[in-house]
This record gives C-alpha cells, structure tokens and sequence, in this order.
C-alpha cells in the first residue's frame, strides 16, 4: 500500500449530452425532506440510467481507474468484510456478472458449467475462469473482485437478531461517511448522524422495508448533496484533501466547481445468505451542466430556498448554499 498523497488530481468527469439528458435528477417537487422513497429498480425506459439493475456508462473507465488509485493507496480503510458475509459475497458475484452480461453483452460475457464459471471483461480486458464458491480461484475475494469492475459502491448487510448490520463493503467513493467506523454496526446505528429522519420515524420503516426484501425484486431509492470540484471520493478520514475546497466557492465560481451529487441506491435481497446488497451508484453533474435544464434549475433552487438548516449542515452545503441560491436566481422566471 502506498502513501495517501497530500493533494489529488481532479477527475475528468465532464458531462456529454447524453450524460446529461440521462442524468438522475432527483426532486420531483420543490422542496426535500427525508423519506424511504422506493421504487421498483431495473425497470426505466430504455437509455436511461436505471434501465439496468447496474448502469455501465461514459464514465466506467474513468471511476474504475479512480477506484484502483484509492485501493491502492488506502486499502485498508476502503474493502472490509467480517467473515460471516463469504455466502453472501458469492451471492454478490452471481447477480453483478449474470446482470453486466445479460445487460451489456457487448462488453462482457459470462460462460456457466456447474461451478466452473469463465468470465470476460472486454472494457477492463479481464478474462478469468474460476470455480463458483471457491475464493481460492479468484485473485481476490469475490466482493473485492466483482467491484473492481462495476461502478458504485457496494455494502452487504446481516439479517439476524431481527436487525440488519454492515458486515461487509467495498467503498472507495463515499459522500463523507466511513466504512472503518460503521462496519458491524446496525442498521439505525449506522444512520445515526442524519438529522431530522429519525424523529419522523424514517430509518425505523426503511429497516422493516428492507428486512422484507424478497429475491428477485430488487428496490431502489435517491440520495443527494453537492460537492465541490469532480471528486467522487469525499471520505472523512482524507478530509483535509477536499474540505477545504468549500472556501472557493463564490457568485463567480458556482458554475464550475459545484456539483450536484445524486446516489442511485439499489436495494435487494441476497438468494443464498439472505443477506441484503445495498449498492450506492453515484452520479454528478456541475452546475453548469445542471441548467441546461431550466426547469431542474429552478426546482433545485426552490429546494434550496427551503431546505431545513439542519439538513444542509449535515450536507455540508451551508457555507455555499446562499452563493448557489443567488446563482440560480435568474432561473426563476415562475415565481
């Protein structure tokens, strides 16, 4: 493992058009406040980004490339697993391979015969065959392996003892939460720190949602915050890497440095260890990008102008936020 250096490159995650159009944009109204917010995954309108139960797009070279670099620098903190979640690793290998292939045949290909499996990865030019259920066939264990080739990040949760637990994860792009401190924590514990949803009750439906999770029917909600500059990884232990970049937000720089930063959250049951995939797919989109949808411009004024104090605390927006509202002031043509 090399050393976490003291400053790292910006991403090249400019947006095209079709990155933009696709773009999962994620208030339906004009003003937020937490909610379970579920809807059936995997079912959009063809291009779209959640056509697929895993979207592959434009960005795949680019946020693989970024996932080696981090584990590369700080694997410790970023892949972690308890040894109770093996079954459900493999459970996680099964449904990433059988769904890049079925849903991206041009890229990748996966052959079956009993437990001896050949899979090939056009885009990362992988090609490995290995025997199903035996880790000492893969470079890596199976988690780590199959992540390395998808873009998100993925957490498996227990089920026992009537509560759900972060016992496993490959996180390399988190939005200012860390995996080396949440992990083996429940399901509550682990959503601690969000302000307001545990008052209305929402973490307490969301975990009896989820432990009613049945196979094959897999779920999948919205989370947002922004963050400034193209940066995927905004984890707190390299907080003095990416903090301070808030300070340089003005009426004048808005437009290029803040990002609007969407996760698409997948939801679904794990067949053989009963187990839950909590997958985190992360899209961002500069604010310049953003209005080129006025009707988005507006609307996400309109959330910003209502947010709760305590939630654009916790997402670390307030320093920020009134330069942004003034930004996007001149969208506002339905006041």
């Amino acid at each position: 493992m090399t050393a976490i250096t003291e400053s790292r490159p910006l991403l090249a995650l400019k947006n095209s058009q079709k990155a933009i159009s696709r773009f999962p944009f994620p208030f339906s109204g004009e003003s937020y406040m937490y909610s379970v917010n579920v809807v059936p995954a995997g079912q959009g309108a063809p291009g779209t980004f959640d056509e697929h139960l895993f979207d592959i797009d434009e960005h795949y070279l680019t946020e693989m490339a970024e996932r080696e670099r981090i584990l590369a620098e700080d694997y410790g903190r970023r892949y972690l697993t308890l040894p109770n979640m093996m079954d459900a690793q493999w459970d996680f290998l099964e449904m990433g391979l059988t769904h890049l292939a079925k849903d991206y045949p041009e890229h990748f290909t996966l052959e079956r015969s009993g437990n001896n499996w050949s899979w090939t990865n056009k885009l990362l030019g992988i090609e490995k065959d290995f025997i199903f259920g035996d880790a000492a066939t893969l470079p890596s264990e199976p988690l780590e392996w199959v992540g390395r080739q998808m873009q998100g990040d993925f957490c498996l949760l227990d089920q026992r003892e009537d509560d759900l637990y972060l016992d496993a994860g490959l996180v390399t792009f988190p939005a200012d939460w860390s995996l080396p401190f949440d992990l083996g924590m429940s399901f509550e514990h682990w959503h601690g720190p969000v302000p307001i949803a545990h008052d209305l009750g929402v973490f307490k439906r969301a975990k009896k949602f989820l432990m009613n999770l049945e196979v094959d029917q897999p779920w999948q909600r919205f989370n947002w915050t922004m963050t400034v500059n193209p940066r995927l990884d905004t984890a707190p232990e390299i907080y003095h890497l990416w903090g301070p970049d808030k300070t340089l937000v003005n009426i004048e720089t808005v437009a290029e440095l803040v990002h609007l930063r969407v996760e698409v959250q997948v939801l679904a049951r794990l067949p053989r260890s009963h187990g839950v995939l909590f997958s985190i797919r992360t899209y961002m989109i500069r604010m310049d990008e953003l209005v080129e949808n006025p009707e988005w411009a507006k609307r996400l004024r309109r959330v910003l102008v209502s947010l709760a104090d305590e939630i654009a605390d916790y997402k670390g927006i307030s320093r920020y936020r009134s330069a942004l509202i003034e930004w996007l002031t001149p969208y506002e043509t339905d006041k």
